[in-house]
């Protein structure tokens, strides 16, 4: 394997995101998120599709740098809520983002309401050597009728697994990683890297 070290710019500042993409990329990648970049402000996501809101954020950042780069969009699509909040998510509860705000949101549609199944949706969207490439991953679980756990972020401390009795938040992070959707995504966009560098 080539010794080279490349960098990949993660169209993102989001520390949580961040940090688990640092524990799955290979080391012959160096990331630099949006900030080391020189790009900085909120990049568009005016698009009702993952795909869509995905590329228009990886285009925005190859456009300025003209270097490989890669974004992701993630949300939580609530079967009974007609798939929302979706790509919404973020902003559910309105501007700024509020994670709380979200979840107390999220509960309220939620009440009174018997189908709780829910699932965790990733998409990466990568541009490398000017080449467009998608990777997707998805967690299924059910929603918890209230909030539990200190961990994690976004809907974590509702979201409860398949097959496991916590929820994201109460789950120690290398167990997360295990199963989350973002980690799902990125094992494929890091197997991925990996091929091009052999």
């Amino acid at each position: 394997m080539k010794c080279l070290i490349m960098e990949l710019i993660f169209a993102s500042n989001n520390k949580n995101k961040i940090i688990e993409i640092q524990k799955i990329i290979p080391d012959f990648f160096e990331l630099k998120t949006l900030q080391q970049a020189g790009i900085s402000g909120t990049i568009p996501e005016p698009f009702d599709s993952f795909r869509e809101n995905a590329l228009a954020k990886a285009s925005f950042v190859h456009e300025r740098t003209g270097q490989s780069c890669f974004s992701e969009d993630s949300g939580i699509v609530v079967e009974a809520l007609s798939g929302q909040p979706g790509v919404h998510s973020a902003r559910y509860a309105g501007e700024p983002t509020d994670d709380e705000a979200n979840n107390r949101k999220l509960l309220s549609g939620m009440e009174g309401v018997t189908n709780r199944t829910a699932h965790y949706q990733s998409t990466i969207c990568l541009i490398f050597n000017d080449k467009i490439h998608y990777f997707e991953g998805q967690c299924y679980g059910t929603i918890a009728r209230e909030p539990k756990g200190k961990g994690g972020f976004g809907y974590d401390p509702l979201f409860i697994p398949d097959s496991f009795p916590n929820t994201f938040a109460e789950m120690p992070i290398a167990e997360k990683l295990k199963i989350s959707h973002r980690s799902i995504a990125f094992r494929k966009l890091a197997e991925f890297l990996k091929q091009q560098m052999i």
